[in-house]
């Protein structure tokens, strides 16, 4: 991870993309290694799960309160990816926010997803920043509501870039259309295991589909729904 930290700084230097490190941990002392790590590359931002070993709500503020002295810049509370079962409470990233002002953006993934997005814009400028992930499966309802953007899986940034631009230019019909086309990517990645993984060896990023978690295997039909459902985003898709 230290080193995947350096590949993205060296690859984002100089270009207009924000960079944003992620710097959780599975408690609050290895977070603070990835947070120091991140602060020597300053990053346009930081972001943390959850501890995973987190026990209480009283851990989880320990570690984000330890994160948020450790790094000067804009800092997103994930609320989803920590300990199981270990849910946190609006109220309680609203209090984490106030005690420090920048870590005050949440993406926000824990259902019921759009009603905590509604009730964290009530709260707003305590909380500065909204956005949502969970692959972008509401990205325009979310934008429809207010919020200030997505942080969806990897494989089709240069999509979310096109339906966010088309819908912010007040061209809403044509970011639904490519909307809907990225949605048959979404919903076969229900029905067939590491469709995004199949998808970034696909475009070149990685030289194999093979993961640490888990080894992939991709049944001829599974291929060939995939395929079937990229070959509509093909139109769109940026080097």
């Amino acid at each position: 991870r230290m080193r995947g930290m350096d590949t993205l700084a060296k690859a984002a230097r100089g270009k207009r993309a924000a960079l944003v490190l992620g710097v959780q941990g599975p408690n609050t002392a290895q977070a603070l290694d990835y947070a120091r790590k991140a602060e020597e590359l300053a990053p346009d931002a930081v972001i943390a799960t959850p501890p995973g070993q987190g026990r209480s709500l009283d851990d989880v503020r320990e570690y984000y309160s330890a994160l948020a002295r450790a790094v000067k810049r804009p800092c997103f509370i994930q609320t989803t990816g920590g300990a199981k079962g270990l849910n946190l409470p609006v109220d309680f990233i609203v209090s984490l926010a106030r005690e420090f002002p920048h870590l005050a953006y949440v993406k926000e993934e824990l259902e019921p997803v759009l009603e905590r997005m509604r009730q964290l814009n009530a709260a707003r400028p305590v909380i500065r920043g909204i956005f949502g992930g969970r692959a972008g499966r509401a990205m325009l309802h979310e934008m429809r509501l207010g919020m200030d953007g997505n942080m969806p899986g990897s494989a089709y940034g240069d999509i979310y870039v096109q339906i966010w631009s088309l819908y912010q230019g007040g061209r809403q019909a044509e970011a639904r259309d490519l909307f809907a086309r990225l949605l048959l990517m979404i919903n076969v990645a229900e029905q067939a295991p590491s469709v995004i993984l199949y998808i970034l060896h696909k475009r070149g990023v990685f030289k194999t589909i093979q993961s640490r978690q888990k080894s992939v295997e991709l049944s001829r039909a599974q291929i060939e729904e995939i395929e079937f459902c990229w070959a509509a985003l093909k139109p769109y898709l940026k080097d």
